[in-house]
């Protein structure tokens, strides 16, 4: 199969931080094997800027109990793991600073260490990542120009790129996180990795050879 797969990873779900770390782990080059594409809930700016291409966002918010199930799922999914998770609490959130400021840091080749830092951030220390001084600090420990990396949002060039970013996510279906595409197979959520890695490693490992 031709082309490389496409990972959508959101900072704000725990599946998708349980997720990448567990394919990490069992494909350490999978951040440069794949295309990896941020997606999150965008606000009026953006969501303009992707209703302007043609698209929509697919993702529905979910109810009061699921996010009870989901808060004691994903605990025990990350005791398994053998990770420490603290639950931040988002209040008002605006996700554009953490995900826009991803954008910059892979243009300034530290996308790997900028996520590091902002998921530990969040799902290590419970930090709110919305907030202007978490991106700095995440962005100061990746080694980026903190203030620039705050000032992702403002950035006009980052703010095309991150509708663009949402726009392939409605042309290829996306509707929850995280969510895996290569060529016609698509996989999505927590439980569906083992699924992807027996199409993808055996097809890369036979290319190898």
């Amino acid at each position: 199969m031709r082309g490389r797969p496409r990972l959508y990873f959101s900072f704000r779900s725990p599946y998708s931080w349980l997720t990448v770390d567990r394919l990490r782990r069992t494909a350490p080059d999978a951040f440069e094997a794949m295309d990896l594409f941020p997606y999150w809930d965008p606000d009026e700016r953006t969501g303009a800027a992707l209703a302007g291409l043609g698209g929509e966002f697919h993702y529905v918010q979910m109810s009061r109990a699921k996010h009870l199930y989901m808060l004691l799922d994903t605990k025990r999914l990350a005791e398994r793991q053998g990770m420490r998770m603290a639950w931040p609490v988002d209040v008002d959130p605006w996700w554009e600073p953490p995900h826009l400021a991803w954008l910059y840091a892979r243009r300034q080749g530290r996308a790997t260490r900028f996520y590091d830092a902002i998921v530990e951030a969040r799902w290590g220390r419970g930090e709110d990542i919305c907030l202007p001084e978490t991106v700095r600090a995440a962005a100061e420990r990746a080694g980026l120009d903190p203030d620039r990396a705050a000032a992702a949002p403002d950035d006009p060039d980052i703010r095309e790129e991150a509708a663009n970013c949402l726009y392939q996510a409605y042309l290829d279906d996306v509707f929850g996180i995280p969510y895996f595409k290569w060529g016609r197979h698509r996989f999505w959520g927590f439980d569906r990795l083992d699924a992807f890695l027996d199409v993808w490693r055996p097809a890369t490992e036979g290319a190898r050879a």
